[in-house]
C-alpha cells in the first residue's frame, strides 16, 4: 500500500516563489553583460560652452569612445554659474552608465573650495573613468611692464602696492584662483579685475589697460611668440615644451605651487561596476593611442596615463591642497 504524504500548503508555493528570487539574484551580472552594455546611446555632459578646453576634450574622447562601444556618445554643453550647472545636472543623473562627465580641475577641485554649499561632492558623487590630458597656464604680461620673469615681478609688485593688476575669465575661474594663490603666497598686492571670459580680458591685456594674465599656455602661445605679450611663469612643475626658456614659478624661487588643468571623465557615483569596467577599459586604450596624444600635443597639452585608484588619490590630494590655499586666499563664490 502506498502511503500518501502530507505536506504543508504553504511550503511548495513559498518554494516555488523563492527560487525564482534567488535565481534572479545570481543571474544580474550575467544578465548585465547579456544585455550588451552599452545598448543605446550615451551622453557627456559638458559644463561649459563649445570651443574651450573642456569641450575640445570633451569631443575628441566621445568621439573615439563612440566608435569604440559600436552607440552614439552624444555630447550635451550644460552651461550656467561657470561650471556649477552641468556638474550638478551629471551628479544627479541616474547612475547606470549611460551618463558621463568632462571633468576638470576647475569643476572636480576648485568648486569644492570656492563654494561652502556646492550642490555635489566630487569625492563622493562621482566615480573616475579616465585622465586623459593636462595644460599648464602661463602668466603673462604686457610688454611696456619693467620686468621679465616672477622674481622681479614680485619684487615690482612689493615696491608698488596696489598699483599692478590681473585679469581672468571671471571670478572663481583658473585664471583667478591661481594667480589669487600666488599673490597670497608671495605677500603681494595685485588688484583682480575679473572679465566675462578669456576673449576680454586679452583684449585689454594687449591694450595695456590691464597689466597681467593667467591663461592655459596653448591659448598664449601665439601672443607670446609674435611678442605681442611677454610670458613670466608657468604653472606646470617642470617646464612646458611649447615655452621651453620659460621657468616654473617653483623654479622662481618666489614661492613653492603648481598647478595643471587635467581633463577626463567621470561618472556618477554607484554607477554599477560593470558598466564602469567596460567603460574605463575602452577609454584606457583610447587615450593610449598614438594618435590621440599626438593631437593633445599638437594643442600644447601632456597627455596622461593614470590609474584610477592614483586618480582616486591625487583627486582627494588637490582638493585638500586648494580648498586651503583658495581660503587662505579669502576667494569665496557663496
Amino acid at each position: 500500500m502506498n502511503k500518501t504524504r502530507t505536506e504543508h500548503p504553504l511550503s511548495r508555493r513559498a518554494l516555488l516563489a523563492a527560487v525564482p528570487a534567488a535565481a534572479l539574484g545570481a543571474m544580474a551580472p550575467a544578465a548585465w553583460a547579456q544585455s550588451g552594455f552599452p545598448n543605446r546611446a550615451l551622453r557627456v555632459i559638458v559644463p561649459q560652452p563649445p570651443g574651450g578646453g573642456f569641450d575640445f576634450v570633451g569631443r575628441a574622447l566621445a568621439e573615439r569612445l563612440a566608435t569604440a562601444l559600436g552607440q552614439p556618445v552624444v555630447v550635451e554643453n550644460r552651461t550656467g554659474s561657470g561650471t556649477l550647472v552641468g556638474t550638478e545636472a551629471a551628479a544627479k543623473a541616474a547612475p547606470d552608465g549611460y551618463t558621463l562627465l568632462t571633468g576638470s580641475v576647475s569643476n572636480m577641485v576648485l568648486n569644492m573650495g570656492l563654494y561652502k554649499n556646492l550642490p555635489y561632492d566630487s569625492l563622493k558623487d562621482f566615480e573616475p573613468v579616465g585622465l586623459a590630458v593636462s595644460y599648464s597656464y602661463t602668466l603673462m604680461a604686457r610688454n611696456s611692464l619693467p620686468f621679465n620673469n616672477l622674481a622681479e615681478l614680485v619684487a615690482h609688485a612689493k615696491a608698488n602696492p596696489g598699483k599692478l593688476t590681473y585679469a581672468s575669465a571671471g571670478n572663481g575661474s583658473g585664471q583667478h584662483v591661481l594667480a589669487a594663490a600666488l599673490w597670497n603666497q608671495a605677500g603681494v598686492d595685485i588688484v583682480h579685475v575679473p572679465y566675462r571670459g578669456a576673449q576680454a580680458a586679452y583684449a585689454d591685456l594687449l591694450g595695456d589697460r590691464v597689466d597681467l594674465f593667467f591663461d592655459l599656455t596653448p591659448t598664449t602661445r601665439a601672443h607670446v611668440e609674435t611678442g605681442k605679450l611677454k610670458a613670466i611663469a608657468v604653472s606646470s612643475a617642470a617646464r612646458n615644451p611649447m615655452q621651453p626658456t620659460v621657468q616654473t614659478i617653483n623654479e622662481s624661487g618666489v614661492v613653492k605651487l603648481d598647478l595643471e588643468s587635467w581633463f577626463g571623465y567621470f561618472a556618477p557615483g554607484k554607477t554599477p561596476p560593470e558598466a564602469l569596467d567596460r567603460l574605463r577599459a575602452e577609454l584606457a586604450k583610447i587615450i593610449a593611442t598614438p594618435e590621440l596624444q599626438e593631437t593633445f600635443r599638437k594643442a600644447g597639452g601632456t597627455p596622461m596615463n593614470i590609474s584610477v585608484a592614483d586618480t582616486r588619490t591625487m583627486l582627494a590630494r588637490d582638493v585638500q591642497r586648494w580648498t586651503g590655499l583658495i581660503r587662505a586666499a579669502s576667494i569665496s563664490l557663496d
